[in-house]
């Protein structure tokens, strides 16, 4: 019968001091019961007894001799309290994302900081933070996230980075791989109460890259839904190929059927009451939409104004700046599914990445980027989502 880790120890302790003044015969026995007793191989047995109380280095692990005692070896800290604050500054710049998606671009996104004057780091703390690796990044923001997470929401929340399981309803086969084929949807503000018209958002997702486009309506009727997504079928970097919505009669009616019809655009809809089937769009209402406007109720001329004025900038910071993960494929390990993803890019990168898209469309891309500030267009778009929630607090008081 093996002895517990209390009874080993105690062990320990006695036979000790027994075993370094016995003869080398003794110790011979000593060992052999001592083995038999506690099951530990033979010369890790001889070691914990000849050095117990001491300590002693074997490689890279220091054995002590004394079980009931351990020791860590200390080295210093590579990534200081500069790395950690300049990395701080960096990823609240970037709506704090996690440490994959941040390492993949936090390399371009230093440089536009320190040409902008937002960030000032010296030699030694710019080539860590150009070399840190993901599980680092995660691992010092680790205390830091914690604070951010959001707890007791009541709304429903749709699983992020989500790849269809079942075979979505089409009248045409789609290249998922090529930009131009996109899942369109209506996400509401109407804060908990549905009565009256309220507004609502309208979420365009190309299914390539990830690029997103928002617009906002003043209520869900067709012209006003055909309208937007006229406007945003203009300002997307590639040709449309393929519409794909749920079946809200927003979407399923003659003008833009007609519409599709004389652009040689394929238009499918997803099977009823199966949010799956458009799964794509369905995790940007919440990681885009929703996490910029939040859940307030907007139902004025001057919130709609807002909500599109704040559409402007997050289109810029979300297809820039914000990098996404495409799920590759699902490995099972035994009861596990185990989700393989392709190295986080951010859409505009995506785009630039295509063999589909046009160079003029490319050349356009790049001089708009070389452009922005991702920290300026961060804190115009909390100041708008500042003035959103005000008037958003003050209608809902108002009704209530």
């Amino acid at each position: 019968m093996r002895l517990t880790m209390r009874e080993k120890k105690a062990l320990v302790k006695a036979t000790a001091s027994r075993y370094r003044r016995s003869s080398k015969r003794a110790k011979k026995k000593i060992l052999d019961e001592f083995v038999e007793c506690t099951g530990y191989n033979r010369n890790y047995a001889s070691l914990v007894l000849s050095k117990y109380g001491k300590g002693v280095w074997n490689g890279k692990l220091r054995i002590v001799g004394d079980i009931t005692e351990t020791h860590r070896r200390r080295r210093e800290r590579y990534y200081d309290d500069k790395v950690v604050a300049a990395l701080r500054k960096v990823w609240a710049i970037l709506d704090w994302i996690c440490g994959k998606r941040l390492a993949a671009v936090i390399r371009e996104v230093v440089p536009i900081l320190e040409r902008a004057g937002e960030i000032r780091l010296d030699r030694q703390t710019r080539e860590k933070m150009l070399r840190i690796s993901a599980a680092s990044i995660d691992r010092l923001l680790a205390s830091d996230r914690k604070k951010l997470q959001i707890k007791g929401r009541s709304h429903t929340k749709p699983g992020s980075l989500l790849k269809s399981q079942i075979p979505i309803r089409r009248f045409d086969e789609w290249d998922e791989g090529k930009p131009g084929f996109v899942e369109v949807d209506l996400v509401g503000h109407d804060g908990g109460n549905s009565s009256g018209e309220f507004c609502f958002t309208l979420n365009v997702t190309d299914i390539a890259t990830g690029w997103t486009e928002t617009r906002a309506l003043k209520n869900k009727a067709q012209v006003w839904v055909f309208k937007a997504l006229d406007h945003i079928i203009k300002i997307v970097p590639f040709a449309l190929l393929g519409i794909d919505s749920d079946n809200g009669s927003e979407f399923i009616n003659a003008h833009l059927l007609r519409y599709c019809q004389q652009h040689n655009i394929v238009f499918t809809r997803a099977r009823p009451y199966r949010k799956n089937d458009n799964c794509h769009v369905e995790e940007r209402n919440n990681s885009v939409v929703r996490r910029a406007v939040g859940y307030h109720r907007y139902d004025t001329d001057d919130q709609l104004n807002t909500l599109n004025e704040l559409y402007s900038l997050l289109r810029l910071y979300t297809n820039y700046f914000q990098p996404v993960m495409k799920l590759v494929r699902k490995e099972r390990v035994g009861s596990r599914v185990k989700k393989i993803y392709d190295k986080p890019q951010t859409p505009y990168h995506r785009v630039l990445a295509s063999p589909d898209v046009s160079d003029l469309h490319k050349k356009k891309l790049t001089s708009e980027y070389t452009r922005l500030n991702p920290a300026q267009l961060k804190r115009d778009i909390t100041a708008l989502q500042d003035k959103l929630a005000t008037s958003g607090r003050k209608s809902e008081r108002k009704r209530a």
